[in-house]
């Protein structure tokens, strides 16, 4: 079996600057998210990823990451809100 992607093409997309704004919370809500679940299922910060230990460096708050490690985040984020519009949809904010 041969696995082809076919993500959501969003080269025609570029966020308004409201929404772009949205990138960098989001990213924190999806390190959030991640960090949640590990710890749920019993990981622990460690120095080093320690598959057996279940410890993981990346295991602190999101502001803590070097900006290399929050760069995973933030573009999970961005493609995230760029398929949404590709999709059709709008994102509004209610004030």
């Amino acid at each position: 079996m041969t696995y082809k992607p076919k993500p959501i093409n969003t080269d025609h997309i570029t966020l308004p600057e409201d929404v772009e704004k949205l990138t960098e919370e989001l990213a924190k809500n999806t390190h959030d998210l991640w960090a949640e679940e590990r710890m749920r299922n019993g990981w622990t910060y460690g120095p080093k990823r320690d598959d057996e230990k279940l410890e993981h460096p990346s295991l602190i708050e999101y502001e803590r990451l070097s900006d290399s490690e929050k760069r995973y985040d933030r573009i999970t984020a961005m493609n995230t809100l760029k398929a949404i519009m590709a999709l059709g949809y709008t994102i509004d904010k209610k004030n």
